[in-house]
C-alpha cells in the first residue's frame, strides 16, 4: 500500500474532487481510454483521478500501447491521489492473479472484472470516498457468461445503491444534447410492454429533477411510439392512452414539458433541455450517427454521480493504440462539476449536466 500527501502541491490539486475510472471489459479498450483519460490535462484540470481494476491489466494495456507511465496501487479509495501527465493511481482488485487475461476474447473472468471494478468504485462513492463514477464499457456477453444478473449500467447501479430498478434511467449527453430512454437494454416487445403511464411520468420526473437547480424549469419534449406519434391515432393509440396522460400528470406537477412528438423530427425541436424517448434505438441511433464515440452516459434517479461511455469495449481493437478516450474525457468533464470530495454526490446539483 502507498500512501502519498500531495497537500503541498500547487495550484489547488487536493481541492480537485476524486473521481473513480473503472476499467469496464479489460479485454477490451476499457484499459487503453481508462489509461488515456487519467492522463489527459482536461481530466486533470478538473478532478483527481482514481483508477479502479486489476494493475496488470493496466500494465499490460499500457506496454502494448507504447504508453510511458508509473502505476501506483493503493488498497482503499481513500488514500491520497498523485495525479500527473506521467502517473496514474489505481485501487488494486485481484483479477488475473490466477487465470488470465486474454485480449478480445470474451470470457467469464473478464465479465467478473468489469463487474467487481464498477462494484468497488459505487461502494466508494457511497461511502463519500470519491465524488463520482465513470464506467468504461464492459461487454454484455463477458457479464452473462459469469452469471452475473446485468442489462446495462442504470439498472446495476440501482441495485447498488438500493434503488428500484425502474426508477434509474439513461441520460446520454453530447454538446448541449440530453437524451433520456424510458427503457434500455430490453427487446422491443418487452419495451413497448413496459412504457406505462406511470413510467412515463416517473422518467419525465426524474429528467425534470436532476436538471433543476438554482431556480432553473428545465423544458422537456417527449418522443412518441408510433411513427409520427401516430398522428391522432392513424397509427396507433399508445400516444392517447398512455404519454398524453402522463405528460397532463406532468404539467399539473409544475413540469415544463411537450409533446409527444414524432422521433423523426424530435431532435430538431429548438428551446429543449432534454429529450425523452421511449426505447433504446430511438435514442441511441440519433446520439450515435450525431456523436461519433463521444457520448456520456448518466445515471438518473441514484444516489452518486455515475456515468458511463456511449460505444462498446471494442474487442477487435483492444491493445493496438486505436482507441479514443474521448467519451470517457466527456463523462468525466460531465460530472466533474458536481463531484466534491469527501462528500457524496449529488446528482441534482450537477451543473454541468
Amino acid at each position: 500500500m502507498i500512501n502519498r500527501n500531495n497537500s503541498g502541491r500547487d495550484g489547488g490539486v487536493t481541492s480537485l474532487p476524486k473521481l473513480a475510472i473503472t476499467l469496464g471489459d479489460p479485454a477490451g479498450i476499457g484499459p487503453e481510454i481508462a489509461l488515456k483519460a487519467a492522463l489527459d490535462p482536461r481530466v486533470l484540470a478538473v478532478c483527481r483521478p482514481l483508477l479502479v481494476g486489476d494493475r496488470s491489466a493496466v500494465a499490460r494495456h499500457a506496454g502494448l500501447c507504447g504508453i510511458d507511465v508509473r502505476i501506483d496501487p493503493v488498497e482503499s479509495a481513500a488514500e491520497d491521489v498523485a495525479p500527473g501527465t506521467d502517473q496514474v493511481t489505481i485501487l488494486h482488485r485481484d483479477h488475473f492473479s490466477t487465470e488470465p487475461l486474454q485480449l478480445g476474447l470474451i470470457t467469464a473472468a473478464h465479465g467478473r472484472a468489469a463487474v467487481d471494478a464498477a462494484r468497488a468504485a459505487i461502494e466508494a462513492a457511497l461511502a463519500g470516498q470519491v465524488g463520482a463514477v465513470v464506467a468504461c464499457p464492459q461487454t454484455e456477453s463477458a457479464i452473462h457468461a459469469a452469471g452475473i444478473e446485468f442489462d446495462g449500467y442504470p439498472s446495476f447501479v440501482a441495485r447498488c445503491t438500493g434503488v428500484p430498478v425502474e426508477d434509474a434511467y439513461l441520460m446520454m449527453c453530447f454538446d448541449a444534447v440530453r437524451i433520456v430512454h424510458a427503457t434500455l437494454h430490453v427487446s422491443l416487445r418487452e419495451a413497448l410492454d413496459l412504457v406505462t403511464e406511470a413510467r412515463v411520468l416517473r422518467v419525465i420526473s426524474a429528467t425534470h429533477a436532476v436538471l433543476s437547480h438554482d431556480g432553473r424549469s428545465p423544458r422537456i419534449a417527449v418522443a412518441g411510439i408510433n411513427p409520427h406519434a401516430s398522428e391522432g391515432g392513424l397509427f396507433g393509440f399508445e400516444e392517447a392512452r398512455i404519454i398524453e396522460p402522463a405528460l397532463a400528470t406532468a404539467r399539473s406537477q409544475g413540469i415544463d414539458v411537450d409533446g409527444p412528438f414524432g422521433v423523426d423530427t424530435l431532435f430538431k425541436k429548438p428551446g429543449y433541455d432534454a429529450f425523452v424517448v421511449m426505447y433504446h434505438d430511438q435514442g441511441h441511433l440519433a446520439a450515435k450517427l450525431l456523436a461519433t464515440n463521444r457520448i456520456a452516459g448518466l445515471t438518473i434517479g441514484t444516489p452518486i454521480l455515475f456515468a458511463s461511455v456511449g460505444h462498446g469495449s471494442a474487442l477487435d481493437i483492444a491493445g493496438k493504440n486505436k482507441a479514443t478516450p474521448d467519451a470517457v474525457i466527456e463523462a468525466v468533464l460531465r460530472v466533474a462539476a458536481g463531484a466534491t470530495g469527501g462528500m457524496r454526490a449529488n446528482p441534482e446539483v450537477v451543473d454541468a449536466l
